[in-house]
């Protein structure tokens, strides 16, 4: 597989821009609301149809529901037309105690997770997370939310993904995580192949830009982009005022309500500006879309492909808060 399709792989017969797209897998493993197995089937065909052909999965999305409907869906499809990227850090055990909406997941198997950044738990991981897949080796294998394991997951966690990508279960590793600050110790301290990071690089919320994207083009480190909504303030700021996973601040919502407003003279939705505002970066090779239904997913497709003028960028670059 070329480098190309460790982002995404367009479709012949899809009539939109998906090459710099990944689908994340919280959205149909019951992410805020469960979600049935049909409905899941149904987003990750939409996914499909609208040429999206990357897509991004962890053991802690549903407690393993995301890979095991990843590998369903997947199952028929030429495994030389897709790029699947998982994550360690987090094994499963069976746990019939497990309470419904752990960690935010809903309708998921009864698992618990439990941190685990050693080499044999990371290797355990891959084990399982492939047999989930139904898949002999993944393209990314990235750490999951290491801050409280750093020493552990860069002295064990780090040198076992590069065994598991000598023996061809992986092309590329790396680290996903919401903050600057562990991912640039990742990329100035291990020899990885990506960062993904979440919710820090949005039209609100810069603060990987700096040094973070600077240091991974530098050094040739691919970077994808998660969170680009920053918890829904960025696609309805009135109704969606969450930021970061809470309530956002006023000083927030009043800026993205400015950049609504913005946009709105221009004909723009905020959304559409949000979710391609990563892509002008030239360190960001694909943003990873959240949406977890076909309503969702082709929503955001049609607004990656909404024509932003330069003037409204202009605008918009300078309302960051941080």
């Amino acid at each position: 597989m070329n480098e190309d399709a460790n982002v995404a792989l367009s479709s012949s017969t899809a009539d939109h821009d998906c090459t710099r797209v990944v689908l994340g897998g919280a959205g149909y493993a019951g992410l805020y609301r469960a979600v049935d197995e049909s409905s899941a089937a149904d987003a990750l065909t939409a996914a499909w149809d609208n040429g999206i052909r990357a897509f991004d999965t962890a053991p802690h999305y549903g407690g393993g529901l995301s890979e095991e409907r990843l590998g369903r869906f997947l199952r028929t499809r030429d495994r030389a037309s897709y790029a699947v990227s998982t994550k360690v850090g987090r094994l499963l055990y069976c746990d019939p105690d497990a309470l419904d909406g752990a960690e935010e997941f809903y309708g998921a198997p009864k698992r618990s997770r439990v941190r685990d950044y050693s080499a044999a738990g990371v290797r355990r991981s891959l084990e399982e997370s492939l047999r989930r897949l139904g898949l002999d080796r993944v393209d990314q294998l990235l750490i999951h939310d290491p801050e409280e394991h750093m020493d552990q997951a860069l002295t064990e966690a780090v040198p076992e993904l590069e065994r598991l990508r000598a023996q061809g279960l992986t092309t590329g590793i790396g680290v996903g995580v919401n903050h600057v600050e562990t991912a640039l110790r990742f990329v100035r301290e291990a020899p990885i192949d990506e960062v993904l990071i979440a919710g820090r690089y949005s039209l609100l919320d810069r603060r990987a830009e700096t040094e973070l994207l600077t240091e991974c083009a530098r050094r040739g480190i691919r970077v994808r982009v998660a969170g680009v909504l920053n918890s829904g303030i960025l696609a309805d700021p009135l109704r969606q005022g969450t930021f970061d996973y809470v309530a956002a601040d006023p000083e927030v919502i009043a800026r993205a309500q400015a950049m609504e407003t913005a946009c709105a003279a221009y004909g723009v939705p905020l959304r559409a500006a949000a979710m391609q505002f990563p892509r002008r970066h030239p360190a960001v090779r694909a943003i990873v879309l959240g949406s977890g239904t076909r309503a969702e997913i082709e929503d955001s497709v049609a607004m990656l492909n909404v024509p932003v003028p330069e003037e409204l960028w202009t605008e918009l670059e300078g309302g960051a808060l941080w």
